[in-house]
């Protein structure tokens, strides 16, 4: 969508909320005819940019859900403005799981295509492994990850010094023990999965916490679903509070995950759906990257590693579902370390 009428209209709708074509119609600062316009509003309800409710004379039209899900947001533009000058959604939407995200596929035919090729690219290329050349691979994408999901969480060891931990139990000096606890657990985690590939399949409650415990193993941090409030620095996003609506959430988007057919959505909205509802204390997005993989694993999918994106962008698309329950950042993100995951193991 890139007609100037079709933005006018968007952006009306947007301030208002729910208009009739006629007030639509009245708000217009273009030389268009009724008629005209009818045939846009047609064109935008066609293309989910746009809903109506009612019938005949009483419809009113408002900005779609999948609108708000997929469109572009730069992220410079969006973060100009400070945490309480930004108009954002507060609460958590358990709507946008039920139905938002049942309703609309997240990514575009175009994106899906870009996708499988290079999933074929990948199958390709591990058919020509032998087993010990895969694992060895398999191993060196298992630091990279074990690194990077990390260092977005605060871990100061480097990749060299990851690569000793995990290889060689070799400590950083300087470093903290909590640090390579961190680190350890990870490739735990990360080698339950790869011995277990079916574990997480069907997604469910109990086995997101088991992951969970793996990755918080010898770290004070309380294990299972949360039972008091967390806040999230860098936002005014609440999460829920409840332990009962906290579990009942984690269901219902186990549940979304589950009927999804398409691997790569399945493993995208893992990543963003924990993160979101953030069912424990600490270590959710932690959480989400190795359930993520899992899921991506168990199909014969290429594992991402996330080596490559930047800790802040990574924070800031997550802050933008958060906020807006808009995926576009985090879904390029995520399309961008599957091409350099094809590209760079196996």
């Amino acid at each position: 969508m890139n007609n100037q009428r079709e933005l006018t209209i968007i952006n009306i709708l947007k301030t208002n909320k729910s208009l009739s074509s006629k007030e639509i119609f009245d708000n217009l600062a273009l030389e268009i005819s009724y008629a005209t316009l009818k045939r846009i509003l047609t064109k935008l309800q066609l293309e989910n940019t746009i809903a109506t409710i009612g019938k005949g004379k009483a419809t009113k039209y408002s900005i779609s859900p999948a609108y708000e899900l997929l469109q572009p947001i730069n992220l410079d533009d969006y973060y100009k403005k400070e945490i309480d000058d930004r108009d954002i959604k507060e609460k958590f939407n358990l709507k946008v799981i039920t139905e938002t995200l049942n309703a609309h596929p997240i990514f575009t035919k175009i994106e899906l295509e870009k996708l499988q090729n290079l999933q074929n690219i990948y199958t390709n290329n591990v058919r020509q492994l032998s087993e010990s050349e895969y694992k060895k691979e398999l191993d060196r994408l298992a630091i990279d990850l074990s690194w990077k999901s990390s260092q977005i969480e605060g871990n100061t060891y480097s990749l060299l010094e990851t690569e000793r931990l995990l290889k060689d139990k070799e400590t950083a000096s300087g470093k903290t023990k909590e640090e390579a606890i961190m680190l350890l657990n990870h490739k735990d985690a990360l080698d339950f999965i790869i011995e277990n590939p079916g574990y997480l399949h069907p997604l469910a409650v109990s086995k997101i916490e088991d992951i969970h415990s793996l990755l918080i193993k010898e770290l004070d941090v309380q294990k299972n679903i949360r039972k008091r409030r967390v806040g999230i620095s860098g936002t005014n996003y609440r999460p829920l509070d409840n332990e009962f609506q906290i579990s009942e959430a984690l269901k219902c988007a186990c549940s979304l995950i589950n009927a999804k057919e398409n691997v790569f959505e399945k493993a995208l909205l893992t990543l963003v759906l924990i993160s979101y509802i953030q069912p424990f204390m600490d270590g959710n997005k932690r959480t989400a990257r190795i359930v993520s993989n899992a899921i991506l694993m168990n199909k014969n999918y290429c594992p991402l590693s996330f080596r490559t994106v930047d800790a802040i962008d990574y924070k800031k698309a997550m802050l933008l579902f958060y906020e807006q329950n808009n995926i576009s950042s985090f879904k390029e993100i995520f399309i961008a370390q599957f091409e350099f995951a094809v590209n760079t193991y196996f």
